[in-house]
């Protein structure tokens, strides 16, 4: 089902279900990422992602149809290929993502024939060091610790370096809401979805660093939602997307801010 999603919105959120700090046993997660395959917004929505670890577990909780997934390489470099050889035909794997070093990254993932997200630090070096993998840079934008949660200015750096590079990048962890905000349960700051967003289109435009801190940084939602609103029906160029356990949060929060409207489908998208 094809619903009215905008083009930036289009693929924005993979299903990290199965992850802190939603946490959600397979037997819960494969039925309700089936859903969303369904459901209106299904166009918003990448891939179920289920660490290698688990990829057997998966196996034995597919139930019926076809299922994608990106595979969170959680174990050994060596195994990846067999775990996945292993899988039913009806799992088609997008992509690889692993926390790895990258030159033992590289001695394995060319093989398997798929995009991979390889996680870096924050810096120009790590950036220098990615640039010749053919790897797309993944950075955490939160955790269980306050070191985890970057300053609008170190993700700011990360961003036009990406753009300066020619290279795309994913996000994850922390970004379930749409604007910036604390967290008054942990008093982290947390990034906004949103104003990663709009700072991702300004970057790939050409804004300074100092700019895209300061959108990061920003708190007022009506400001932002005016400004995505421009960029809307252009495709992400820069940000591929970023990982959620929950879609339910940034689902409401862009029909909230009125960036995202459950329209009737026409009768072309629903042949």
């Amino acid at each position: 089902m094809v619903g009215p999603i905008p083009a930036m919105l289009r693929g924005l959120i993979d299903d990290a279900a199965l992850f802190p700090p939603g946490n959600a046993p397979m037997q819960a997660a494969v039925p309700a990422h089936r859903g969303y395959r369904q459901s209106w917004f299904e166009a918003m929505v990448g891939p179920l992602l289920v660490p290698q670890s688990r990829l057997a577990e998966l196996a034995r909780n597919l139930g019926r149809g076809e299922l994608r997934i990106g595979v969170i390489v959680d174990g050994d470099l060596e195994q990846v290929a067999g775990d996945v050889a292993a899988l039913p035909p009806q799992v088609t794997v997008l992509h690889y993502e692993s926390r790895h070093a990258l030159d033992h990254l590289v001695k394995f993932a060319p093989s398997w024939g798929k995009p991979v997200f390889a996680e870096l630090p924050f810096g120009d070096d790590a950036l220098d060091a990615v640039r010749a993998t053919g790897f797309t840079p993944k950075f955490r934008t939160g955790g269980l610790a306050a070191e985890f949660f970057p300053a609008p200015e170190t993700l700011a750096a990360a961003i036009s370096g990406c753009r300066l590079r020619g290279l795309q990048f994913k996000l994850t962890a922390g970004l379930h809401q749409a604007v910036r905000h604390r967290d008054p349960a942990t008093g982290f700051d947390h990034h906004g979805f949103l104003n990663v967003l709009v700072a991702a289109a300004e970057a790939f435009d050409g804004a300074r660093t100092d700019d895209l801190a300061a959108t990061l940084a920003g708190t007022d939602a009506a400001d932002l939602a005016s400004r995505a609103r421009r960029v809307l029906d252009r495709p992400r160029a820069l940000w591929t997307g970023y990982g959620s356990c929950s879609i339910d949060e940034p689902l409401h929060d862009l029909t909230e801010l009125g960036l995202l409207h459950r329209g009737t489908l026409s009768e072309k998208d629903s042949a």
